[in-house]
């Protein structure tokens, strides 16, 4: 719950911070250009290159783990990868600030990934208590210290992030299920659902606060909302054919967008950003002065138009007043009663233009040529802009991107059905909705945010069928393009077609800065695949149960791995595993010491004396901090020559699968259960019972003639013995042939 009232509260700062400094820009440069458009032109430049620089060089000089979305990383984190840096309270703070002055500054990024990247940091540091780096820490918040809690609370934060962003909870939820998270289990569902009702009320509470006057220039900007229940309240059939248009609009140019963010990207790794700090601040800036000279100079080349008869009915006013949030922009403009349709969306903010865009009964507000122009610049804007070294989300530029070629099919279709009841407003959210489909490849979380953020329930089965048809569109495109392919390019090889393909933003995102993300379905060519061949040929790098500490420490100093077996010898000499040991428990037990001995004997397996000297918690690796490492350990020569007894702090019970068992399986059971480290054993030859959902249910005593499950065939000696062991026929535990490992603590720079 702390968590949740941090996250909401964060997102309020950002949205007042944001929606103040763009509306003293906009009314500061609305009242000079009254005198003289040339000095509110540089003004303009001058106010937004201060917001974006100051944005570049926080997270440049202070928090570089804070650029981007942070959608991919979290994604990563929460799908088994440990990103050093990615949960700071710096990158909290960095993501904070660097947001306020990326979007403030009027680039062509959002605040939504953001935010969703605020509030798993936000969950995570009070999950763990704090920082202790920076003395924030409070004992009484340090309840979550295992991997699988820590992953509960930043999916919740996840969660969070999107209720606050788009003040849509159960988007939250759906969000954190569909987009986020790997492993789902049915008992963080009402968690994740609490956190967003609670993110949820303090945004509104905040919201009812604003409405007093008491937040400057947020009045009612800022939280994504755009509500267009007054709108369009149904629709004909005649206009599913210009509906099913906007659907193949957005997945084509939904794609494009990502493949296009790939090359810049790729580019930028590889060549722009290799060259220092320096050169990312420079692209920033540069990019922001040209993104101010489009949006100041192209409607200065639009001409005016006369303002439409007004509507009794509409609060709608044209002109609006200058500087003030809404519709029909008076911009450079001869006369009073003309507005410029280009300035209505270019100079404005982001929410506001959308809201613009989504406006009803303001039909022909905009030309054709507006709303292309507008597209043209907005769309490789967005391309250019995303990648660069300040927090960036994608949502909402997705959204104006839609919802501009989304009109534009609206105007066409009022145009062609004149006696029908259209608005524009309507198409230009069925082209958002298509987009954001296209781009990020969300179906359920995207169809209800957009849903609750316009508040009108009656267009769900046009949104559904819009981000249908785009996500169809995808797949049948690449089927085409790759049978074009293996057609055309005979010559190269199948990576080449493979490289047709692209997916969703995040994912691709994720493969650019290197995190390996196990999907949801194993590849192909696993299916003929055994455990066996996915160990290879590699040598199991095992430990006995009493090691010595050299020993210990030449194996930590040369490999990088993160779980090791541990075996132990049995009375005829056979080598048997007696379960898992982690290396950040090596390094606390070489770190504190006391469970150094000087004899190369195993301690009395009767007790567990040794483990008692630890907290629980000194084993709990720190999420906001890269941990003990070897090198900050230092060791006499006398603790060299001990020993470590490490069955009390071993996992006796870790994951096995026989080595013949197919990789699809592994795969499959590596996954769901979101495990770190299987064991691959040799085949077993005997079986000492046999498990079913009867045995399982030992709580409840059924008549055999009211089970519908079939009977045991277990083989057990004793009813109550409830085990399923999978063992060698003359040992008591499996021989280890092969670890399949999933790099979860692997370093990603």
């Amino acid at each position: 719950m702390v968590w949740s009232w941090g996250t909401g509260l964060a997102a309020v700062f950002i949205n007042i911070s944001v929606e103040n400094f763009a509306g003293w820009k906009f009314s500061l440069t609305f009242n000079i250009i009254q005198k003289s458009y040339v000095a509110g032109f540089l003004i303009y430049i001058l106010i937004n290159l201060a917001l974006v620089f100051s944005s570049v060089y926080i997270i440049t000089q202070f928090a570089p783990a804070a650029a981007g979305s942070g959608i991919p990383e979290i994604k990563g984190y929460l799908n088994g990868i440990d990103i050093p840096g990615i949960l700071l309270f710096r990158t909290l703070i960095g993501k904070i600030f660097g947001s306020i002055g990326s979007v403030g500054g009027g680039l062509a990024l959002g605040k939504e990934g953001p935010l969703v990247h605020i509030g798993a940091c936000i969950a995570s540091l009070l999950g763990q208590g704090g920082s202790t780096k920076y003395h924030l820490s409070s004992r009484w918040l340090q309840g979550f210290k295992s991997e699988r809690d820590r992953r509960d609370l930043v999916t919740c934060g996840c969660a969070a992030g999107v209720a606050a962003a788009f003040r849509a909870p159960v988007g939250g939820v759906l969000f954190a299920l569909e987009e986020v998270t790997s492993w789902w289990r049915s008992q963080l569902m009402w968690r994740v659902f609490f956190t967003s009702a609670i993110v949820a009320v303090v945004v509104r509470a905040a919201m009812g606060w604003c409405k007093s006057g008491n937040c400057g220039h947020f009045g009612s900007g800022g939280f994504i909302i755009w509500d267009i229940s007054d709108g369009q309240e149904d629709y004909s059939f005649e206009e599913l054919l210009p509906m099913a248009v906007i659907g193949i609009i957005g997945g084509l140019l939904g794609a494009l967008f990502n493949q296009l963010t790939i090359y810049i990207t790729r580019w930028r790794r590889n060549y722009l950003h290799k060259k220092g700090n320096r050169v990312k601040i420079y692209e920033a800036c540069l990019i922001s002065v040209i993104t101010s000279v489009i949006s100041f100079g192209l409607p200065l080349l639009r001409k005016c138009s006369p303002c439409p008869d007004s509507d009794p009915d509409s609060e709608i006013e044209c002109p609006r007043a200058p500087g003030m949030y809404g519709n029909y922009v008076n911009f450079y403009c001869s006369k009073d009663k003309e507005y410029n349709d280009l300035a209505t969306i270019f100079f404005n903010t982001q929410d506001d233009a959308i809201r613009n865009l989504f406006s009803a009964k303001t039909i022909h507000e905009f030309s054709a040529q507006s709303l292309l122009t507008f597209l043209v610049m907005f769309y490789t804007l967005a391309v250019v802009t995303f990648g660069t070294a300040v927090p960036a989300g994608q949502f909402v530029p997705g959204i104006m991107i839609g919802s501009t070629y989304g009109r534009l099919v609206g105007i066409f279709t009022v145009n062609h059905y004149k006696k029908l009841n259209i608005e524009e407003g309507t198409y230009a959210l069925l082209g958002a909705a298509s987009f954001l489909g296209g781009s990020m490849r969300m179906t359920v979380s995207l169809c209800v945010i957009m849903v609750e953020i316009t508040n009108n329930l009656k267009l769900l089965p046009l949104i559904m069928l819009v981000l249908l048809i785009s996500k169809v569109c995808i797949l049948l495109v690449y089927s085409i393009w790759i049978d074009v392919l293996q057609n055309v390019l005979t010559l190269f090889p199948s990576q080449a077609v493979g490289d047709a393909f692209n997916e969703g933003l995040y994912e691709e995102q994720a493969r650019l800065r290197g995190i390996p993300l196990l999907e949801s379905r194993p590849k192909y060519e696993m299916r003929k695949m055994t455990a066996r061949e996915a160990c290879g040929n590699q040598k199991v790098l095992s430990l006995p149960r009493v090691v010595k500490v050299a020993d210990v420490v030449s194996i930590l100093r040369s490999n990088k791995h993160n779980g090791f077996p541990v075996i132990d010898h049995t009375r005829n000499g056979e080598t048997l595993v007696i379960g898992l040991m982690l290396r950040s428990h090596l390094l606390v037990l070489l770190q504190s010491k006391i469970d150094f001995q000087h004899s190369p004997l195993p301690c009395d397996p009767r007790g567990r004396s040794q483990a008692i000297r630890h907290n629980f918690s000194e084993f709990a690796k720190p999420v906001s901090s890269k941990g003990i490492s070897i090198n900050d350990i230092h060791l006499s020569s006398d603790d060299l020559e001990m020993y470590i007894d490490l069955a009390p702090f071993l996992n006796p019970s870790p994951y096995i699968v026989p080595e013949d068992m197919s990789l699809t399986k592994v795969y499959n059971i590596f996954r769901q259960l979101g495990l770190r480290h299987i064991f691959v054993v040799p085949r077993a030859s005997r079986v000492i019972g046999v498990i079913t959902r009867k045995d399982l249910l030992i709580e409840e005593e059924i008549e055999d003639s009211a089970i519908t499950e079939l009977q045991s065939t277990s083989v057990r000696g004793q009813r109550h013995e409830k085990r399923l062991l999978v063992r060698n026929a003359d040992a008591e535990r499996p021989l280890l042939s092969g670890i399949l490992v999933q790099d979860t603590d692997h370093t990603l720079s």
